[in-house]
């Protein structure tokens, strides 16, 4: 803490580079979170994400954290309980606790895009199952298979919730 006259601030301020960022490979996307429950003291996550054609999360719920996003370029189709809608560049979806949901690339083009979670702590499933990229490949679409039952665990402990839609 620094005083200036009768002020008192702090100099806590975080700057993370472009190129800087821990990037992971999951469900076929990838996530280069940029700031982690960790680093905020659990306040909230940072991440930004591309998501190749066809490629999203399963549905799922996310007890604990609010979520929302904000689409730089092309765009995804989110499901909100049982109904979608189209987001596309330069549109924001706000995702409060307790809804499920999940995104999904319909488009033949790469999405760009930017999420965050209030309070941190889904992140920690990126973290600790994701990929680490592989120079000069792309990221493999998870199946139903990928996820062990420790993984499913662990996304429980964080409050996260599949729920999956019945083809």
């Amino acid at each position: 803490m620094s005083e200036t006259g009768s002020e008192t601030y702090s100099s806590d301020a975080m700057y993370v580079p472009e190129s800087d960022g821990t990037v992971k490979w999951v469900v076929g996307d990838e996530y280069n979170i940029k700031l982690s429950g960790e680093q905020s003291h659990g306040t909230l996550s940072f991440v930004v994400a591309t998501v190749p054609p066809g490629n999203g999360p399963v549905a799922h719920i996310h007890e604990h954290s609010d979520e929302a996003f904000y689409l730089i370029e092309g765009e995804l189709e989110f499901l909100n309980g049982e109904t979608t809608l189209t987001a596309k560049a330069g549109d924001f979806v706000f995702v409060p606790r307790g809804t499920r949901h999940r995104f999904k690339n319909r488009s033949p083009h790469p999405t760009k895009m930017v999420f965050l979670f209030t309070p941190a702590g889904p992140e920690e499933f990126f973290l600790r199952y994701g990929d680490d990229p592989l120079p000069g490949h792309e990221p493999e679409l998870w199946t139903a298979e990928r996820f062990t039952p420790q993984m499913l665990e662990f996304s429980r402990k964080l409050g996260t919730v599949q729920a999956p839609e019945q083809d």
